[in-house]
C-alpha cells in the first residue's frame, strides 16, 4: 500500500470514528466529488468504519469502491426505516456507480395481427406497422411469446413464412397435427379467418371455462347440423385447451399473489431470477445480471429495494432462497408501499421450496448461456460457494489425490476444474521424492509445496494461475498437513477435504472441524463426486503405469543380456508390456541396443522356456 493511500484511509477512518451510532445514510464521493455509492446504516459509525478498517477482506466490488472514495457525507435519520426511504430516494436521483441499478431496457411488447390477406399472429416489440392490429401493450416479452405460442398451437395456425395462394407441400407441423396447413391449397380463406378470429378471442379472454363451454355448445350445434368436419375441428380445439390447462397447473400455486426470487453466481456475475405469480398462476419471469460477488443476504437487501421501488404491483408474499437480516425492515417498507401486509419468507419445504428450486434452475440456465457453460455446472459452482461460505465464486478448483501400494511407487495427481468443467490442459502428476514409504499426510504436503514453488518460478503455465479453492481426497488430517504449506507461501486459499463412506462413495466435505454433509444438495453432491472420481482416476492410472513399468523392468533385468538401458529402450519402442510380450525375436532385435542374445532371452522368458 502506498503512503498516499494509507494516509487517505487513515483520514477517512478518523472521520468515520466521529460519526454517531445512530441510523442514517452515508454518501461516498470520489476525487471529483461525484457520488459513487449510497448506503444506509442502523449505526452509522459501526457501518462506515468497516470500509476503512485495516486488514478487512472486502468483496471485489466493495474493494474497488473503497479505492475510489476520497470523502463521504452523511444524513442522520430518526429510524432505520426512515434511512431506507431516504436511501432509495437518493439512489434514484443520483444513480451511483457502485449501487445495484436495475436498468430495464426491454420496453413494451405487443401481439401483432398482420393486415395481410392471410393474417398472421406474431409477437412484436413496436407498433410501427400502422395497417396491423395490435393487442397490448404488455410489459413482459415472455408473456407475449407464450401467449402467441399457445394460440397458434390451440388453433393450429401456421408459424412459417410461406405463401398460401399457391399450393405447396406441407411441413412437419401438418403431419404431427400442429397446423391445418393452408399451404396445401385445401383450406378456404373464410375457414382460415375463422381460426384467426377464434385465436384472437382466445388471446383476449384466456383459456377459461367460458371459452370451453362456448366451444362445446358450438360443437354440439355443428354435429346436430351434420357439419361433422367443423364439429371435429372444435373438438380438437377443446381438447387442446384442456391439455393447455393441465400444463398450466404445473406452474400454478396455492398462494394467490407472490413473487419468487433465487440467485446463482459464476465468473464474477450474479443472475437473479424472478417468477411472478398472480391469481395463483405463473404470469411472468424475469432475470437480472449483476456484476460482482455478493453474499445473498447483502444482495437481496439491496436488490429488493431497487426492484420494488416505484412499483404498484407488490404481492402479499415474497419467497427467497435464503434468510436475510433485513427481513422485518423490508417487509415493513413493502407493506407501506402496497397498503397491505407483505411478508418475506425463506422457502424451506413443500410448495414454496419447489417454486424456489424452479426459479433457481431458470436463473442457472440463463447464467449458463451467458457464460457458455451448462446449467448444472453453473448450479454446482454456486452451490459450492454457498455451502462452503466462500468469499467468491470458485472458478478455478484444484483437487489432489495420493496413490501408492504399501508405500511403493508413491505418486500424486492434480486435476483442475474451471467454471465447473475439467480443464485437462493443466492436469499435473507428481512422483513423491522427499521420503520413502507410505505417509499420505507428508505426501500431500510435499505435493502442495512443490506446486506453489513452481508458481513462484512462473515457468510453467499450468501452475501460473492460483486456484480459488483446493479440494483434497481425504479428511481433516490431510487438511492439517497442508495448512503450514499455505502459511509458508502466505496464501489465503480455502482448503477442504472430500470424504468417502465405507463403500468408497462420496459422503461429505471435510473441514478442520465438523464435516459438511452434501447428500441433500443434488447439484453439489454430483459435482463433488465427479471431482473426487476424476482426481482418483488420474492419480491411480499414473500409479499403475509406474508400477507396471517397475514390474516389467524387474522382469527384463532378470533376462540374460538385458540391462537398464536395454529395458528402457524396449519400453520407449513398444510402449506397453503387452506389445513386448507379443514381439518376435526379429522385432526385438530391430530396437537399437538390443542384441540377438538378449532378444532370444526375452522371448524365451515370455514363452516359458
Amino acid at each position: 500500500m502506498s503512503e498516499e493511500n494509507a494516509a487517505r484511509l487513515k483520514r477517512l477512518k478518523t472521520k468515520a470514528n466521529k460519526l454517531p451510532k445512530t441510523p442514517g445514510v452515508y454518501i461516498m464521493k470520489n476525487r471529483a466529488g461525484d457520488i459513487i455509492y449510497i448506503g444506509k446504516a442502523k449505526a452509522l459509525k459501526n457501518r462506515v468504519t468497516q470500509y476503512f478498517g485495516s486488514g478487512n477482506q472486502h468483496p471485489e466490488k466493495v474493494r474497488r469502491m473503497v479505492e475510489n472514495v476520497q470523502d463521504f457525507d452523511f444524513v442522520l435519520c430518526d429510524s432505520e426505516f426512515e434511512a431506507l426511504i431516504l436511501e432509495n430516494s437518493l439512489i434514484k436521483q443520483h444513480q451511483p456507480k457502485y449501487n445495484i441499478l436495475l436498468k430495464d431496457d426491454k420496453g413494451y411488447h405487443y401481439i401483432k395481427i398482420t393486415a395481410d390477406k392471410w393474417r398472421r399472429i406474431t409477437a412484436s416489440k413496436d407498433t410501427a406497422d400502422k395497417k396491423a392490429q395490435y393487442i397490448g401493450p404488455y410489459y413482459s416479452g415472455y408473456v407475449v411469446k407464450d401467449t402467441v405460442d399457445e394460440a397458434i398451437k390451440v388453433f393450429r395456425l401456421p408459424d412459417c413464412n410461406r405463401s398460401f395462394d399457391k399450393p405447396s407441400k406441407p411441413c412437419l407441423n401438418f403431419h404431427i397435427g400442429r397446423c391445418d396447413a393452408p399451404c396445401r391449397g385445401k383450406m378456404s380463406l373464410e375457414d382460415y379467418n375463422e381460426s384467426v378470429n377464434a385465436a384472437i378471442a382466445f388471446i383476449k379472454n384466456g383459456p377459461g371455462e367460458d371459452t370451453v363451454e362456448a366451444m362445446v355448445k358450438r360443437m354440439e350445434e355443428a354435429a346436430e347440423n351434420l357439419n361433422f368436419e367443423y364439429a371435429a375441428k372444435l373438438r380438437d380445439r377443446i381438447n387442446a385447451i384442456k391439455k393447455l390447462s393441465e400444463k398450466q397447473k404445473v406452474v400454478m400455486c396455492t398462494y394467490r399473489s407472490q413473487d419468487v426470487f433465487a440467485s446463482v453466481s459464476g465468473n464474477g456475475t450474479v443472475c437473479v431470477g424472478v417468477l411472478i405469480f398472480r391469481n395463483s398462476r405463473l404470469t411472468d419471469k424475469k432475470v437480472f445480471f449483476i456484476d460482482g460477488d455478493y453474499k445473498k443476504d447483502e444482495l437481496y437487501g439491496e436488490f429488493l429495494r431497487r426492484y420494488y421501488d416505484g412499483q404498484s404491483d407488490i404481492p402479499g408474499r415474497i419467497l427467497l432462497d435464503c434468510e436475510i437480516s433485513e427481513n422485518e425492515l423490508l417487509s415493513q417498507w413493502l407493506s407501506s408501499l402496497s397498503g397491505r401486509k407483505t411478508e418475506i419468507l425463506c422457502a424451506y419445504r413443500g410448495e414454496p421450496k419447489t417454486l424456489v428450486e424452479m426459479c433457481a434452475k431458470n436463473a442457472a440456465e440463463n447464467l449458463a448461456q451467458r457464460l457458455n457453460r451448462t446449467a448444472g455446472q453453473t448450479a454446482a459452482v454456486a452451490a459450492l460457494k454457498e455451502a462452503l461460505a466462500l468469499p467468491r465464486d470458485p472458478e478455478i478448483i484444484e483437487a489432489y489425490d495420493i496413490s501408492n501400494t504399501g508405500g511403493d511407487q508413491n505418486v500424486a495427481g492434480m486435476v483442475v476444474f474451471r467454471g465447473g468443467k475439467p480443464y485437462r490442459k493443466h492436469y499435473k502428476l507428481f512422483k513423491i521424492k522427499g521420503f520413502s514409504g507410505q505417509d499420505d499426510y507428508r505426501s500431500m504436503a510435499e505435493v502442495l509445496d512443490r506446486r506453489f514453488a513452481e508458481h513462484q518460478k512462473g515457468a510453467d503455465e499450468g501452475f501460473a494461475a492460483l486456484p480459488d479453492l483446493i479440494l483434497l481426497d481425504g479428511a481433516a488430517g490431510q487438511i492439517s498437513a497442508v495448512l503450514p504449506v499455505m502459511s509458508k507461501y502466505n496464501l489465503n486459499i480455502p482448503v477442504f477435504g472430500m470424504v468417502k463412506d465405507g463403500r468408497h462413495r462420496t459422503r461429505a466435505i471435510a473441514t478442520t472441524g465438523d464435516d459438511i454433509e452434501i447428500k441433500g444438495n443434488r447439484a453439489l453432491f454430483t459435482f463433488i463426486t465427479s471431482v473426487q472420481d476424476e482426481v482418483h482416476r488420474f492419480a491411480v492410472s499414473y500409479h499403475r503405469k509406474k508400477r507396471s513399468g517397475k514390474m516389467l523392468g524387474s522382469t527384463l533385468l532378470s533376462c540374460e543380456g538385458v540391462g537398464e538401458k536395454t529395458a528402457a529402450a524396449l519400453m520407449r519402442h513398444f510402449k506397453t508390456v503387452a506389445a513386448i510380450k507379443k514381439a518376435s525375436v526379429e522385432e526385438l532385435c530391430s530396437v537399437k541396443g538390443v542384441s540377438a542374445k538378449a532378444a532370444r532371452s526375452i522371448r524365451g522368458y515370455f514363452d516359458g522356456k
